[in-house]
C-alpha cells in the first residue's frame, strides 16, 4: 500500500520510466467515467491504495468495463469483491482472474508481494464464520500484507484458541471473526498485545437478529483495542488490518 505519487517520481528518477510515461499517468482525470460507473483512477495516489470493486449488483459487463478500465491505467492488482461464481465464470478471459469463491472475490493480477510489519492473524469462532474471514483475508493479500489463519477457536472450546498463543501473540494485527454471541473479540482482545478488528457475523439462532447480537457484544467489549466493523463487513475488516500492518511505528504509512 505504497504511495504511487512517490513511486512513480522515483521510477523516473532511477531511469526505469520516462517523463512522459509519468505525464501520462497523472494527467487523467480523478476519475473515468464509464456511463454506469466513475472509476477513481486517483485513488491510490491519494490513498495508496487502488479502488475495489464491489460486485453485487454490477452485471459481469460492468464489472469487465471496470476492470478494463483500470487495467489500462496501470492498476496491477484488481480486487473484486462480492462477486458471484457465475459472474466470475463470465469473466474467467479476463487475463490473470483467479476466482476465491468461499471468499466471494477475485483477484486480477495476483496478489502483491507482502510488505508489511509484520502478518494479519485471521481469527474465527467457527467453520461458518469462514467465508466472511476469507473475504477479510484475500482482502489483505491483495493489499500486501501476509496472513494466517486460525479457524475454528471460539469460545465453546476455548483451549483451542490457547493452544495458538504463539499466533496471537506474534501477529501485527488480528481479525476476529465470530457469530452467535460474538464473545471471541474479547477473548483474543484480553490476549493479544496488538489492534484487533472484530467482525460479527449473521451465523446464529433466531434471537442472533441476523448478527445483531454478535455486533451490540463486539462494541460493547470491555477489552481494550478492539475495533468493531460492520455485520459480515471481511472486507472492511482486511482492508483496515492491511492498513495497520503496513504503518510505521512513528505513525507514518510505508
Amino acid at each position: 500500500m505504497d504511495n504511487e505519487a512517490i513511486r512513480i517520481l522515483q521510477a523516473v528518477e532511477n531511469g526505469s520510466m520516462t517523463s512522459a510515461e509519468a505525464y501520462k499517468r497523472l494527467r487523467y482525470a480523478p476519475f473515468e467515467d464509464l456511463g454506469y460507473a466513475k472509476v477513481d483512477h486517483h485513488r491510490r495516489i491519494r490513498q495508496g491504495a487502488a479502488e475495489v470493486i464491489y460486485g453485487a449488483g454490477k452485471t459481469p459487463d460492468q464489472i469487465r468495463g471496470i476492470v478494463l478500465s483500470m487495467m489500462e491505467h496501470g492498476t496491477g492488482h484488481i480486487l473484486i469483491t462480492r462477486i458471484s461464481p457465475e459472474a466470475a465464470e463470465l469473466l474467467s478471459d479476463i487475463p490473470g482472474l483467479v476466482r476465491y469463491d468461499e471468499a466471494r472475490a477475485a483477484i486480477v493480477g495476483g496478489f502483491p508481494e507482502p510488505d508489511g510489519i509484520g502478518t494479519v492473524a485471521i481469527v474465527t469462532g467457527g467453520t461458518s464464520d469462514i467465508p466472511v474471514a476469507e473475504e477479510a483475508a484475500v482482502t489483505a493479500m491483495a493489499h500486501g500484507s501476509r496472513i494466517t489463519r486460525l479457524y475454528d477457536v471460539g469460545v465453546s472450546g476455548l483451549h483451542r484458541l490457547l493452544s495458538n498463543m504463539d499466533t496471537i501473540m506474534s501477529a501485527s494485527v488480528i481479525v476476529a471473526v465470530a457469530g452467535m454471541e460474538g464473545a471471541l473479540a474479547s477473548v483474543v482482545g484480553g490476549l493479544a498485545d496488538c489492534p484487533v478488528v472484530a467482525v460479527p457475523t449473521s451465523v446464529g439462532y433466531g434471537a442472533s437478529f441476523g448478527g445483531l447480537s454478535a455486533l451490540l457484544s463486539m462494541l460493547n467489549s470491555c477489552a481494550s483495542g478492539v475495533a468493531v466493523v460492520n455485520i459480515d463487513n471481511g472486507f472492511g475488516a482486511g482492508y483496515y488490518a492491511a492498513m495497520v500492518d503496513h504503518m510505521h511505528m512513528d505513525g507514518g504509512r510505508i
